[in-house]
């Protein structure tokens, strides 16, 4: 039978982290231990809704959590007999349907059901990226005042990341120009992709202008430079220069006739997947398999989770043929970091089997 604790974890940032809804000094996650009682395996899973973003994030949450956490010890149930994330998905709805399970609570009982099933060695899935094949990551330049963002892009580039990827939106438009033409000024021989995020923060009136104005940077991409639910986004995407990739849009949307529905409506050249946000593994699988369907591109990113979270996308997202850096370079930002085996080099997330996972002390609140 399954048995199921929660504990809560506040990580600190090692840095002044500031993001487009403001500076965060802590991190709070919530982690799922479900241990099979007959065996004393455990398998844990990180649920980390983001402030400002998840809808789920209302001040009852942990609440909900307990909740859930009370009807499953109660239930007395089996864990799945395989480690397969479409049999781990409809044990969950079979067994949890009538539970309150958004987005960063379905990714934890996902990752905890996998990882449990696998042996409890936080092995969440068996491929290439386990055995040692690197994943290729964007390097993200975080926000800040202008001398500290060249510092990181020179550390970024001095790292070995081929592939970068900036805010805009947040200081003056000119000077975020003036950083973007530093970056091919100077590196023009490294042959550098940049990407970049507004998350949001264009006008509509001013978002084709401004696009036209960056593209002669040589822009990879602009992740969501409208606020999501714009009537002009679908007119944006045809005539951008630059290709737009949806992220905050993509939150809340449910079901495979609603994500398709979006994705014929808008016609985004990429659409960009975080399993805490965008409703779990199984759901982030199904945008991947209708992105494909209607040409559109992807890449999976992080959201701020710590390395338990950040174990279970990098694992995910080597279950298909990574042709593209991926946003899961965010492992080294926390001064409390769950210590693993993850490791960051030239530009790409490895798993170093040499290493080991080091247990950490949580505190449950």
């Amino acid at each position: 039978m399954l048995a199921v604790e929660l504990k809560k974890q506040i990580f600190e940032f090692s840095f002044n982290a500031r993001t487009s809804r403001g500076a965060m000094k802590d991190k709070t996650s919530w982690f799922l231990r479900l241990t099979d009682t007959a065996s004393g395996v455990v398998g844990i899973g990180e649920c980390g809704p983001l402030p400002g973003l998840s809808p789920e994030l209302t001040p009852d949450f942990e609440e909900r959590l307990n909740t859930l956490i009370t009807h499953i010890n109660q239930q007395q149930l089996n864990a799945p007999t395989k480690a397969d994330l479409t049999e781990v998905s409809a044990w969950i709805q079979q067994h949890l349907r009538d539970q309150q399970l958004s987005s960063s609570i379905l990714f934890a009982l996902e990752t905890a059901l996998l990882d449990l099933v696998n042996g409890g060695a936080k092995l969440i899935f068996k491929n290439s990226f386990t055995t040692g094949t690197p994943i290729p990551i964007n390097g993200l330049i975080w926000m800040g005042g202008l001398d500290f963002m060249l510092q990181q892009i020179e550390i970024k580039i001095r790292d070995g990341f081929t592939c970068l990827k900036l805010k805009v939106g947040s200081h003056d438009f000119e000077k975020e120009c003036d950083v973007l033409q530093y970056i091919r000024r100077k590196y023009f021989r490294e042959n550098i992709t940049i990407r970049l995020d507004a998350n949001g923060a264009f006008k509509p009136e001013e978002a084709l202008d401004k696009l036209n104005r960056l593209a002669r940077f040589d822009i990879h991409s602009i992740e969501q430079p409208l606020k999501p639910g714009q009537e002009f986004l679908p007119e944006l995407c045809q005539k951008s220069p630059i290709p737009i990739a949806l992220d905050e849009e993509l939150i809340g949307v449910a079901g495979k006739q609603n994500k398709l529905d979006l994705l014929n409506r808008i016609k985004p050249a990429y659409v960009i997947l975080k399993p805490t946000l965008h409703g779990g593994l199984a759901s982030c699988a199904e945008w991947i398999e209708l992105a494909e369907k209607t040409n559109c591109g992807w890449w999976i990113t992080s959201a701020l989770e710590s390395n338990i979270g950040l174990n279970a996308i990098a694992q995910f997202t080597a279950n298909y043929p990574v042709t593209i850096p991926q946003g899961l370079g965010t492992g080294m930002i926390y001064s409390n970091n769950v210590e693993g085996v993850l490791v960051v080099e030239r530009g790409t997330l490895i798993y170093d089997n040499t290493l080991d996972w080091v247990d950490f002390q949580s505190s449950e609140q």
